[in-house]
């Protein structure tokens, strides 16, 4: 399972997962800063990568528009407000938790998921 963290994230949590051996990769290391939230999940699907990110409302929605509009996307992760934003080792933890739980499986299309807090 390939990973794409959104620009509300930390690039600070690829480099942490990428030390874990999980492909990640942040919106801000290719260069998609300020880009739109569908151009973000463009991107992601693009690359079989599941999204992450804390903007649960606006990828529920976009998630809808993609199955009506038949485009797969390979998922996407939400990360609770009760992980700090800050805290970049905690929520990393956390996704290399939820990664080796799902690590024999391959994204599915249109899943929308929630990271559990540790």
């Amino acid at each position: 399972m390939k990973f794409y963290l959104d620009e509300d994230l930390s690039p600070k949590i690829a480099e942490i997962l990428r030390k874990h051996g999980i492909d990640a990769i942040s919106a801000h290391e290719v260069g998609m800063v300020q880009a739109a939230d569908k151009e973000q999940l463009d991107r992601a699907a693009s690359e079989g990568r599941v999204l992450i990110t804390r903007n649960r409302n606006d990828f529920i929605r976009l998630t809808v528009q993609f199955f009506n509009e038949h485009r797969k996307h390979a998922g996407v992760l939400i990360i609770p407000y009760t992980l700090p934003g800050d805290k970049f080792a905690l929520i990393a933890k956390a996704i290399i938790k939820y990664h080796s739980k799902h690590s024999k499986g391959k994204a599915e299309p249109y899943v929308i998921d929630f990271l559990e807090t540790i």
